[in-house]
């Protein structure tokens, strides 16, 4: 496997004292990366964990996790085994078997990174990987982002050791090692886009021209050099990022198309959707934001929704699940659901900083409490004037995708405050020699 060593330390792959978790089904190639990365974790300076997914679409699928781990042990590294129901997730979602897989796989992945079990997850994806995956870019209509392929290194955490390793090197490598692996019966069935690339296209394609596979990835690569060039004459300083969604001004439109293209994308990896998404759909963003009219969305594949918001294009995920709030009225920090806090202390000094607002603790009733709008809610403007709290909201242009993550500070339906916006007509501060202040970090 000297050609996955030489790939490993080119692309700087592993970083000294780091864990890697070895993304590991129990397939020929999991196997053998499991096997050589375990076996070279002191040259590395690294730990290697093996990580398997049970996708729970086949009967004996635990028959695989029970491989894995004897295995691990064997190798004496750490195992994990987790159980996903894809089928039900497809269903659920109204997406293929495939996407279903990937997506859990993913997710348990990005858990698995989050609560700092492992520092990276390494990935068994090959040279021969990489080429059926540059042809299902471009049979899919990706455009030149997807004829790139996929990277050595992606989101910083997701690594691919083999990805210039041929599949006769992993083969030798296994016979040599004596290295067992099992067979996924999945594998030969053509229902798969996957397995229909690999078993009839690229079979046909490498009986005629037996060095394909590599003028593939070569051609990638070129893709990859020139893309990267123009990527550089970009700058996208005007984005404005919040939490999953991501603010495009409408005059990044203005640029001929190789560039807005490319914006659209930068926007993408700005809040990690790093999803295959077709050309068409980049057109179809491009035309909402030069000739949409406001308030004007599209709903896109990948759970990707975009819309025209005043003088922006934004981008956002729309599955997230609708926020919950539910908290006191009393001085102190509170987490909210998306990361940030909400501050209400007592305060003599009015000299107020944007977002901040002060009002009448007096004039709160004891019933009052922090949630989020609900239908039905209304509000006193600061100067008088009752409104319904959507109408407020459009009068203040805060887009429709941010006012139900706004805390408001309400009795029944009556608004009394929205953090990090106004406060009510009706707690306004009156002669008193302290107040409570609100405010929203993070």
């Amino acid at each position: 496997m000297q050609t996955c060593e030489k790939f490993i330390a080119e692309n700087n792959l592993f970083k000294s004292g780091e864990i890697i978790g070895v993304g590991c089904s129990g397939g020929s190639d999991s196997m053998a990366l499991l096997h050589f990365l375990a076996k070279n974790q002191e040259k590395f300076d690294i730990e290697v964990v093996a990580i398997h997914v049970d996708h729970g679409i086949r009967d004996n699928s635990y028959l695989d996790a029970d491989f894995v781990k004897e295995k691990a042990k064997q190798l004496g590294v750490r195992f994990y085994k987790f159980r996903v129901d894809v089928p039900k997730i497809a269903k659920e979602k109204s997406i293929s078997i495939e996407t279903a897989a990937r997506d859990a796989r993913y997710g348990v992945f990005r858990a698995l990174l989050k609560k700092g079990v492992v520092d990276k997850i390494a990935l068994a994806h090959h040279m021969l990987d990489q080429a059926e995956t540059i042809l299902m870019h471009i049979f899919r209509g990706s455009g030149v982002a997807g004829a790139r392929g996929m990277s050595p290194i992606s989101e910083n955490v997701f690594v691919r050791p083999l990805l210039s390793t041929q599949k006769q090197e992993i083969y030798d490598y296994l016979d040599r090692n004596h290295i067992e692996f099992v067979e996924d019966e999945t594998n030969e069935d053509m229902g798969y886009s996957r397995n229909f690339v690999r078993n009839r296209i690229m079979k046909d394609i490498l009986s005629r021209w037996s060095g394909a596979a590599c003028a593939i990835v070569n051609f990638g690569k070129a893709v990859q050099d020139d893309d990267d060039y123009i990527n550089s004459q970009i700058h996208t300083d005007a984005f404005i990022v919040e939490d999953r969604s991501v603010k495009i001004p409408l005059s990044y439109f203005l640029y001929p198309n190789a560039i807005s293209s490319r914006i659209v994308f930068r926007a993408f990896n700005a809040i990690g959707i790093n999803t295959d998404v077709e050309k068409k759909h980049i057109d179809m963003i491009k035309e909402l934001a030069r000739a949409g009219e406001n308030g004007k969305r599209l709903n896109l594949p990948f759970d990707i929704i975009a819309v025209k918001e005043y003088d922006y294009l934004t981008i956002y995920n729309r599955h997230e699940e609708k926020p919950v709030l539910d908290l006191p009225f009393k001085c102190g920090e509170f987490d909210l659901p998306n990361g940030k806090k909400l501050i209400v202390k007592r305060v003599k000094d009015f000299n107020l900083t944007d977002g901040q607002l002060v009002l009448d603790y007096r004039k709160v009733p004891k019933e009052a409490f922090w949630r989020f709008r609900k239908d039905g809610d209304v509000f006193t403007k600061f100067g008088g004037g009752t409104k319904k709290l959507k109408s407020f909201l459009i009068d203040k242009k805060v887009p429709s995708r941010l006012r139900d993550q706004l805390p408001l500070l309400v009795v029944g339906n009556e608004v009394l405050a929205i953090a990090g916006i106004e406060i009510s007509e009706k707690v306004k501060v009156e002669n008193v020699p302290t107040a409570y202040m609100i405010e929203i970090k993070g």
